[in-house]
């Protein structure tokens, strides 16, 4: 078996087309076939079911795929990291978060490490939890900073910031912040929520809060990002709940009031895979757990 087998059959699994994973291989159909069933028979097991019209995955395919991925994956990582190597620095570290952690949690972490490790560089992409999750199983991403009660069992997560929620209202709103004793007050305003996609734990949180305060939230819209819900309440389409670290960094016609005297809290936590072998895992990783010393 060699790695063009692995990068054809990922092409196919992907399309689910073999004239398509053709075009895009730069190979001729017939080719990518004989390839394909070459693999099959190396395998000894069945990887596609195809038809004329339809080619879909078989289950041991569907289980070779995550496999393939995984393989090919860590192959351009590790040649990402050899050219940084190359060049002196240690590597790089993927870093995945929710818009949340980028108030006060990254800020923090890339000073350290500029500081401490200035031989890592680092990549950042705002993802949701699950794919943050998902991405990190599959060693496409080195931390995460998600809000989840649990990750599966192959991940580590630490908490790393507890954060209060607050109200967020249009600048203008007649309720001034002497004034707020309970959402109660806003039962009958509509609400601007973060999607359940953003994490469905946090989303029951707000519920919970509703409800601890005798209402049912009259949901108008949902997002999965910080600034698209602020637009919507600074344009007076309703009120939203959010970590209050949220208040720092936007210039926009909202205030925000901290709910007190509620038992929900909101935890932003960091999520790794003890098994992944970056180097520039290793040596972050001590600056991530130190910040929560």
């Amino acid at each position: 078996m060699e790695l063009r087998h692995l990068i054809y059959f990922q092409a196919v699994a992907e399309e689910l087309n073999y004239r398509k994973a053709a075009e895009r291989l730069f190979i001729s159909q017939p080719g990518l076939s004989r390839q394909i069933k070459q693999l099959e028979e190396m395998l000894g097991v069945q990887l596609f079911d195809r038809d004329k019209k339809h080619v879909e995955l078989t289950v041991p395919g569907a289980f070779f795929k995550g496999e393939v991925d995984f393989v090919i994956n860590h192959l351009e990582a590790a040649k990402t990291q050899l050219k940084l190597i190359a060049s002196g620095k240690v590597g790089e570290l993927r870093i995945g978060f929710l818009g949340s952690a980028s108030n006060r949690i990254l800020p923090d972490l890339l000073a350290r490490l500029n500081a401490e490790q200035p031989g890592i560089s680092a990549s950042l992409e705002e993802l949701s939890n699950a794919v943050q999750v998902e991405m990190i199983q599959k060693d496409k991403l080195d931390l995460g900073f998600v809000r989840l009660a649990s990750v599966p069992e192959d991940l580590e997560m630490r908490a790393v910031f507890r954060d209060s929620f607050s109200l967020v209202v249009p600048a203008n709103h007649p309720v001034e912040e002497a004034d707020f004793r309970s959402v109660s007050q806003f039962a009958e305003e509509s609400f601007i929520l973060f999607s359940s996609d953003y994490s469905n734990y946090y989303y029951e949180q707000i519920m919970g809060i509703c409800r601890d305060a005798g209402f049912s939230p009259k949901i108008r819209h949902k997002s999965v990002h910080a600034l698209t819900i602020f637009r919507l309440v600074e344009n007076g389409l309703g009120v939203a709940i959010v970590p209050s670290s949220l208040g720092v960094g936007y210039d926009l016609n909202v205030r925000f009031m901290e709910i007190r005297g509620i038992s929900q809290f909101t935890e932003l936590s960091v999520i790794w895979k003890p098994g992944n072998r970056n180097p520039a895992l290793k040596k972050a990783l001590p600056l991530v757990i130190k910040r929560t010393g």
